[in-house]
């Protein structure tokens, strides 16, 4: 059964081939902190498409936060605000609920495990009233995790929400 997008569009960097997907595990657990600026690089021309979008992280519940050192999706969006000019709202979005990991997670399971886990912090619903964003993540796999944060940022008053991610997995088989 296939759901509906909540979001507005994905726009994705490369294909998640094994190059991307190397650049991926450097940046999320080698610590390689320029391989945002990569991504980045790479994600631009997307961005600059959308000048007047705020770039909006993908958030880590604060023990994996807290495990790893740092959001890469932060990072990344960090990164292409240097590039563009766009602003960044890190704080936007709150992932309240503590959820495993989903790799190796077919479609229906991701979306189960982050059914729930994604708000809008009250401190930034007025700053997102009509905006367009632009959802800055790794890797788009089933949208699981986008749907869940394109409808809480479009319940707070967002306009619009577009997937921005460095990778997209293109096969069938997720």
């Amino acid at each position: 059964m296939e759901t509906v997008p909540r979001h507005d569009g994905v726009l994705a960097a490369v294909d998640y081939c094994d190059v991307a997907k190397s650049l991926v595990y450097k940046l999320k657990y080698g610590r390689k902190p320029g391989a945002s600026r990569v991504m980045a690089d790479f994600m631009y021309r997307h961005a600059q498409r959308h000048p007047q979008s705020a770039l909006v992280p993908v958030p880590l519940h604060r023990i994996r936060l807290w495990t790893r050192g740092f959001n890469q999706s932060l990072s990344i969006a960090r990164a292409l605000a240097r590039l563009t000019g766009h602003e960044v709202l890190p704080t936007a979005l709150v992932r309240h609920k503590r959820t495993s990991p989903l790799e190796g997670l077919g479609r229906r399971d991701r979306a189960r495990e982050v059914a729930g886990a994604i708000r809008v912090s009250d401190a930034v619903k007025p700053r997102l009233q009509g905006r367009d964003i632009l959802l800055v993540d790794d890797v788009y796999t089933t949208g699981a995790t986008a749907n869940v944060c394109a409808q809480a940022l479009k319940k707070a008053g967002a306009g619009s929400v577009r997937v921005l991610s460095w990778a997209r997995v293109l096969k069938d088989d997720v």
